[in-house]
């Protein structure tokens, strides 16, 4: 009796498995009334289930083509309305930078839409396999405004971080704010087309406003940071008795290279550096000559009012005659220089 019983059960859920109803929305005409395209997105796929292939990983890999048939139509709403944004920026009369955003346009296969919900339905008669991909408009788009509101702000953060630091003449440390505000705003651009694509009647999530406003402050600020650390260099410097600019040009020659620019006047610059350099004999062995360079060095940052860096720096130099031999030492003294105040207008 048991084992009829047994056999009765599996016979049923075999049934059951077999006769499983197929979902509304495998019907076209049911889906589209079910999921009407002024609330809803969708996707659709269907494939027939390959010799060999597990019904699971099938369901998953349909579910995918799915969720990539529901963004195609929002990439190409997208890509249609993307453009890249670029302004020239007028700082003391003179352009000085041209920035560019562009906003992320992604393909079908990775646009990713929070929100997107995914059926999937295996006939086991005609041994196919469906997946469907759908999502609420006014969901996601309720999303996005929220989303939008909150890179924006951010944004903001970051804005006005870079410009304290700025103000307090840290320049390395604003520009690098700035450039985690630049992939921030293509997040914005990228949602705000998203949002437009999704509900065209969306525009008051947008915040274009304050985005607008934040892209001319950075675009300006981008462009004053372009000009680097700005110097004012005073220097006195000596071999043997002579007026030279062996330490003093190379040591420019290499603040150069990090970014730097030089000004004539005081007022305009970051940073007033002093050196005082000069050369003395040091000792003969018959062949070789040997000088010592010494440099009295002073970095002031004019926005903080303060010497950041002093030192008195010594540095040997050999060669076959004493002038050789002061020039080698006034060379070397340079790169020593650079190397200690580097850290400082980096």
């Amino acid at each position: 009796m048991k084992r009829i019983f047994l056999t009765l059960s599996f016979a049923a859920c075999t049934f059951a498995l077999l006769g499983q109803e197929a979902p509304r929305w495998l019907d076209r005409a049911a889906r589209e009334q079910a999921y009407p395209a002024g609330v809803f997105i969708t996707g659709f796929a269907s494939e027939m289930l390959r010799p060999g292939d597990d019904v699971a990983q099938a369901q998953e890999r349909l579910k995918k083509e799915a969720q990539k048939n529901l963004s195609e139509n929002i990439r190409l709403k997208i890509e249609g309305s993307t453009q890249t944004r670029d302004k020239s920026v007028q700082v003391g009369g003179k352009e000085l930078i041209t920035s560019t955003y562009d906003a992320s346009v992604q393909t079908s296969s990775n646009v990713e839409i929070t929100g997107v919900k995914t059926d999937a339905f295996f006939d086991s008669r005609k041994r196919e396999v469906y997946a469907f991909a759908y999502a609420n408009k006014y969901e996601v788009a309720g999303y996005y405004k929220a989303s939008i509101a909150m890179l924006v702000q951010q944004a903001e953060g970051l804005l006005h971080t870079a410009e304290q630091l700025e103000q307090s003449g840290e320049k390395a440390k604003a520009r690098k704010q700035c450039e985690a505000l630049a992939p921030l705003l293509d997040k914005v651009r990228y949602a705000q087309d998203l949002l437009t694509a999704i509900d065209a009647a969306s525009s008051d999530g947008l915040q274009q406003g304050r985005l607008e406003a934040l892209h001319s402050k950075a675009t300006q600020m981008q462009a004053r940071l372009a000009q680097g650390v700005l110097v004012y260099v005073e220097s006195r410097e000596k071999l043997l008795g002579a007026d030279v600019d062996i330490a003093t040009g190379k040591v420019k020659a290499e603040l150069a290279l990090k970014g730097c620019s030089f000004v004539e006047e005081e007022a305009q610059a970051d940073f007033r550096l002093r050196l005082n350099v000069s050369t003395r004999q040091l000792s003969s062995n018959g062949a070789i000559v040997f000088c010592y360079a010494d440099a009295a060095v002073e970095l002031y940052d004019v926005h903080k009012q303060k010497a950041v860096y002093t030192d008195n720096i010594s540095q040997k130099g050999g060669s076959s005659s004493q002038d050789k031999a002061g020039r080698k030492a006034l060379s070397d003294i340079a790169s020593k220089i650079s190397e200690k105040i580097n850290p400082w207008v980096e």
